[in-house]
């Protein structure tokens, strides 16, 4: 790996870092006194480990999971010391974010991203994000706002078009949605765009009518582009937690989901929602948000992110 390549990874590592600082505090230097402060791995020992997993939003069955698999493991190793714990429970937790070889095939094809989930997760800031994100990378995109419902959502990806020279596929405010999506559609066409990436209403599970349409938009692209690559993201706000993994389940019930994005990571303690997610939906987590900037949307990598938490300072 070249100097730049070197840099750029250690710039990746430490942004990391940064944005998981408050999860770092919550579990892991809660982790460290367990591991460093008691003599002998007994029940206490795995009782307090078990109470900071879950403290840490890992949801109880994939706690559960996590301990019946240190348990098993520490026998089998016949590890004595609470210290040696340390690297045996951070390789079980990377076994539990495994992401699948095809998790990004979709950036190789022309592709459209649907972009769904509930309001104030930050849906449009995240496909202007990926937007200039792909751009930069020297691929065709084209943006859809058929979250007609909000002016303020036009604007911004409006405005996202702006200064990432990305066109955007845009109707005025109250516009039927689906009438943006098949305009973008064929323009997606029309411009032989590798990537289409549409952003939509927040709508709540227990909406029938905002459903309906997502059907609808839905129905459009699979038969306009019906040669595409499709790919369904839901985006969740890592700072509510549990609520996230209950959101995503409704979400599962109507729409074919094949990636996550976790928005928000920087904002909470409990990052753990991330194990929780990976292990219960079986749906992978493609990006993270550590911050505020256009490079703090980074691609989810399982083996950076459990390094990132347990690196020493």
């Amino acid at each position: 790996m070249g100097n730049n390549e070197e840099k750029k990874e250690a710039g990746f590592f430490e942004r990391l870092k940064r944005g998981l600082s408050k999860t770092r505090a919550g579990i892991v230097s809660g982790l460290e006194s367990v591991f460093m402060g008691v003599s002998s791995i007994d029940e206490d020992f795995y009782e307090e480990i078990e109470e900071i997993l879950l403290m840490g939003d890992l949801g109880m069955r994939t706690t559960e999971e996590v301990m019946e698999t240190l348990r098993e493991q520490v026998e089998r190793e016949h590890l004595l010391h609470p210290a040696d714990c340390k690297a045996l429970l951070a390789r079980i937790l990377k076994e539990k974010l495994i992401l699948p070889n095809d998790a990004y095939t979709y950036e190789n094809c022309p592709s459209v991203i649907f972009v769904i989930g509930v309001n104030g997760v930050g849906k449009t800031t995240t496909v202007g994000k990926l937007a200039a994100r792909y751009q930069k990378q020297g691929k065709r995109v084209l943006m859809a706002a058929a979250d007609t419902f909000r002016a303020a959502a036009i604007d911004q990806l409006t405005e996202w078009s702006n200064r990432s020279n990305v066109p955007v596929i845009a109707q005025k405010e109250g516009a039927d949605p689906a009438a943006v999506v098949f305009d973008a559609v064929e323009a997606a066409k029309a411009r032989n765009t590798d990537l289409l990436l549409i952003d939509t209403a927040g709508r709540l599970h227990n909406r029938k009518n905002l459903m309906d349409e997502l059907r609808k938009m839905d129905r459009i692209i699979s038969e306009k582009m019906s040669n595409a690559h499709r790919e369904n993201w839901l985006v969740l706000d890592a700072t509510t937690g549990q609520n996230a993994v209950s959101q995503a389940k409704e979400f599962m019930g109507v729409s074919e989901l094949t990636g996550i994005i976790l928005t928000k990571m920087d904002g909470t303690a409990k990052g753990g929602i991330v194990f929780s997610i990976c292990s219960e939906l079986k749906v992978p987590v493609k990006f993270i948000g550590v911050g505020e900037q256009i490079d703090d949307l980074q691609k989810f990598d399982p083996e950076a992110f459990v390094d990132a938490l347990f690196e020493q300072e």
